[in-house]
């Protein structure tokens, strides 16, 4: 029995060794005929950005044609992800214009971005940015597998559709961890007061070394921010894991910060019950918050912002009878989140400030003061005219193309602009701002008024009081000043025989036509008239009409009244009938409108007018003294006095003499 054991399990052995052996064969069969699969590189276009790739290092390939300038490149060697990713890799060097593979390293945000020319591609300089990218050559390290697809970010919904292509990212958990999941706890109002101004002291770096290396830092926040962005997570008396980028995204600061404007529940059915408030009488303007929704803003400090112009809400006391407030956001394009007459109370404000959406993008500021010049103030928007206009420009940093142009055509046109500047540039960033004393360039005046500088944007609600006092300060809004609507105009005009009734009646029309172009009321421009010959005659004064169609109407009536020519005399008369009545506030200006040489002096009236400060226009007709003209203007006496050979030329002057109105008005200093 005990042999036969043996064969039997002598049998066993073999025929499992005969096993064994066909399977190695088979398996060795099995790999000659799998191959492994080719890798394949995704192709990009031209204009793809690196930041709109989620993936952090890839292999992708580029068409030809990428070294069109319109495909913009911020940056040297290290770019902004704002770029062009394919544009980059020609201005690199790493691809010529005829496309190919290219390696992308994603790298850490820069404090600035140098623009230069290399390759054939102009790159742009650009402020601090989220994050960066290197390109390489496009061969594959070896042991590195690169993805086949890439992954974009989703400008659209969580509730994307599902044939959609977009991914979503999401980071590999660490191996032998597990991600736990994050309660964000409502902290009581006096915890959070001073989460909001007080920093708790960071977590030694060996404390829960392993659970923060799954929390990496939000992107977009600066130095200093993580303290603030860490007290946001904890609860009171107790420590909370760090809430993810992600998941801070989705935290709402109304259901944390009782402090910062936001109305508990229980208080809602008190206050809905509150008659509106009619707004701040004592503070009646027309203001527009020009906003930075700019990328490179961040998610954290655009809530800020938006918390920032809900306390301005508030302590403005919105209203008809008072300040009126609009929104403009701007990025690589401005758009008017709502207008003047939109929200007629603080409440309703507050609310749909708390709406608004971040637009991303570059920080375009002066394409934002354009817009907001063409655009923003007119009637259709609920502007009111007696109002001063106002316009706050607040800029993350500096912006990223120029403001001095536009903010002089908004000054002309009565906006005053104001500046709020944080974190502004320090001495090693100022080579990367686009234009040097931008805020000097745009505001209405340079003597400090207009301008605020805040160190961080956790500083920002200090200035709340300081802002709201002097855009209310409406004696300082120099710039609701204009050409048009701050002088006294006393037209001087000559009524002698030489100059007979049509033609009288072609001088009035030229008077009228003058007069339809400035902005007419009582604290606006006003006009008066005075007719001479031997004598003179007050026809209407300052004082008399306060309507433009009201003063139209009385220089139809002014009757033509035949003599002789005392143009010194006439001007004796109108400084003491009519510029002796003239505002303190007001810009004098004499029109003076002749057909011939005077009879007497000319010299010393005109010397009395230009001392006492009237802008004196000297306009000739005809027979008029080409040489008495020049001593009755202004000097220089080339702006100020015009010759018009025939009475019916007169109406073509009328644009030439209003541009030099304005010209002289704009040069003035603005300290």
């Amino acid at each position: 029995m005990g042999i036969v054991v043996l064969t039997m399990k002598a049998s066993v052995i073999e025929m499992f060794l005969v096993l064994l052996a066909t399977g190695i064969h088979s398996n060795k069969d099995m790999t000659k005929k799998i191959k492994r699969p080719k890798l394949t590189v995704p192709q990009i276009n031209c204009d793809v950005k690196a930041g709109k790739i989620i993936n952090p290092e890839f292999v992708v390939k580029c068409p030809a044609g990428c070294q069109d300038p319109k495909y913009h490149v911020y940056g040297t060697d290290i770019y902004a992800s704002y770029s062009s990713v394919c544009g980059a890799a020609i201005h690199s060097g790493v691809l010529d214009n005829s496309g190919g593979k290219i390696l992308v390293r994603k790298v850490a945000g820069q404090s600035g971005y140098k623009g230069s020319y290399s390759n054939g591609v102009q790159s742009l300089s650009l402020p601090r940015w989220r994050e960066s990218f290197i390109v390489s050559e496009g061969k594959s390290q070896k042991g590195v597998t690169y993805p086949s697809a890439l992954t974009y970010s989703s400008s659209k919904s969580p509730a994307a559709k599902t044939d959609e292509t977009t991914k979503a990212y999401q980071k590999p958990p660490v191996p032998g961890t597990t991600a736990q999941p994050v309660t964000l706890t409502q902290i009581t109002g006096a915890t959070a007061t001073g989460a909001a101004h007080a920093s708790l002291p960071k977590p030694s770096p060996s404390a829960g070394s392993t659970s923060s290396s799954l929390r990496p830092q939000p992107v977009g926040l600066r130095s200093g921010e993580l303290d603030l962005w860490a007290t946001s997570t904890y609860t009171s008396g107790q420590n909370s894991p760090r809430a993810d980028p992600g998941e801070m995204d989705l935290w709402k600061p109304g259901s944390v910060l009782l402090d910062a404007g936001f109305v508990p529940k229980e208080e809602l059915s008190t206050q809905a019950l509150e008659p509106l408030s009619q707004g701040d009488p004592n503070c009646k303007i027309d203001l527009s918050f020009v906003i930075d929704g700019s990328s490179s803003i961040g998610k954290r400090r655009f809530r800020i912002q938006k918390q920032f112009l809900a306390d301005v809400a508030q302590a403005l006391d919105i209203g008809p009878a008072g300040p009126l407030m609009g929104i403009v956001q701007y990025g690589d394009n401005p758009s008017a989140q709502f207008n003047l007459r939109t929200h007629m109370n603080s409440r309703d404000l507050r609310t749909a400030i708390e709406k608004i959406t971040q637009r991303g993008g570059l920080s375009n500021a002066g394409r934002a003061i354009s817009f907001v010049t063409k655009n923003f103030f007119s009637k259709a928007n609920g502007n009111r005219g007696s109002a001063p206009n106002v316009a706050v420009v607040i800029v993350d940093g500096w912006p990223t193309d120029k403001v001095e142009e536009a903010s002089r055509f908004a000054r002309e046109s009565g906006i005053n602009i104001f500046f709020i500047t944080i974190e502004g540039a320090t001495e090693n960033e100022k080579q990367y701002v686009v234009e040097p004393n931008f805020s000097h360039k745009a505001v209405c005046r340079t003597n400090g008024f207009y301008s605020l500088n805040v160190q961080s944007w956790f500083s920002l609600h200090k200035t709340v009081q300081a802002l709201v006092k002097r855009v209310c300060d409406t004696d300082r809004l120099a710039c609701s000043k204009t050409c048009l609507n701050s002088a006294d105009i006393g037209f001087v005009i000559d009524g002698s025989s030489s100059v007979g009734t049509g033609n009288f009646r072609t001088v009035l029309q030229f008077v009228a036509n003058l007069s339809k172009e400035f902005e007419i009321s009582d604290i606006d421009t006003r006009i008066g008239a005075v007719q001479y010959t031997y004598e003179q005659r007050l026809e209407f004064g300052f004082d008399d009409y306060s309507t433009k169609s009201d003063i139209l109407n009385a220089i139809k009536r002014v009757g033509y009244w035949s003599g002789g020519t005392s143009t010194g005399a006439a001007i004796n008369y109108a400084l003491e009938q009519l510029f002796k009545k003239s505002k303190p506030n007001k810009r004098k200006l004499m029109i003076l409108i002749t057909d011939g040489r005077s009879y007497d002096d000319v010299r010393i009236p005109a010397m009395v007018a230009h001392h006492k400060g009237v802008i004196t226009y000297a306009i000739g007709v005809a027979w008029a003294a080409q040489d008495e003209l020049e001593v009755i203007a202004t000097h220089p006496a080339k702006d100020h006095s015009f010759f018009v050979d025939e009475f019916d030329n007169l109406y073509k002057f009328v644009p030439k003499v209003i541009q030099n109105i304005c010209t002289e008005f704009n040069s003035q200093p603005r300290n």
